[in-house]
């Protein structure tokens, strides 16, 4: 049985978040991901559209390699990637644990999968969050899609409003749990997400409902799982995941 560590690289598309559009072939976007999760000994995947076959050559090892990947712009790349993850593990046997991150702002700080809390909860969904209630200026915004498309999106805004934003930006769980949520997940983005013309991909207001109303009791998010959003604690190691 193996445990992974995915991540996913798509450049040649506008990012939303950097407000740019990122280099091809450009391996040092993605080092201090692949140093780290080397370094703990896991293996790690870089689903990508753009490394040279001899830049995959140079830095593939025996804990990271590279799946070469064709971009589907009906999906932002950020909503793209789920896809990208589901097919993946739909092909693989004898996977453990599971965890799908960033790529240029996670690294690993220690391994999850030896974690007495990952261990104990084979039932439990473990992502990241954020240090602010999931209601505020910019879910709302970044909602406005999914609330004209889903039924039952406002009604879930109102009743999570207090609870804490979570970040979807490292999620992972045993396989049977883990890939159940990506299969729905999945689902909500082929129903519901595809049409989004709006400047906002979906892709955390689509994470926060699926994690809140379908997984929400059996939830771990926060330390131990991430430090502190946006908080830069680089020299931090009591938490599996540094986000920022």
């Amino acid at each position: 049985m193996q445990d992974l560590v995915l991540a996913c690289h798509i450049t040649g598309v506008y990012d939303v978040n950097r407000n740019m559009t990122l280099a091809d072939d450009s391996y040092e976007l993605v080092r201090e991901w692949a140093e780290s999760v080397a370094a703990a000994k896991l293996k790690g995947v870089i689903f990508h559209n753009s490394f040279s076959d001899q830049t995959c050559v140079k830095y593939s090892t025996e804990y990271i390699s590279f799946e070469r990947i064709t971009y589907n712009p009906s999906f932002n790349p950020n909503v793209f990637r789920y896809f990208v993850y589901r097919d993946y593990l739909a092909r693989l046997k004898q996977v453990q644990g599971v965890f799908v991150t960033d790529v240029s702002d996670v690294t690993l700080a220690q391994n999850p999968f030896i974690h007495p809390l990952f261990t104990a909860n084979p039932n439990s969904l473990f992502c990241g969050d954020e240090p602010k209630a999931l209601h505020n200026e910019w879910m709302l915004a970044h909602g406005e899609h999914l609330r004209g498309q889903m039924a039952d999106y406002a009604a879930y805004e109102e009743r999570f409003a207090s609870e804490v934003l979570l970040n979807c930006g490292v999620f992972g769980g045993h396989f049977p749990l883990f890939f159940d949520f990506l299969q729905q997940l999945c689902a909500l983005h082929s129903t519901y997400n595809h049409t989004n013309k709006t400047a906002y991909t979906g892709d955390m207001g689509a994470f926060n409902y699926l994690a809140r109303t379908r997984f929400n009791d059996n939830l771990h998010h926060g330390a131990p799982v991430n430090t502190v959003f946006k908080a830069y604690e680089n020299e931090r190691t009591d938490c599996w995941f540094r986000h920022k």
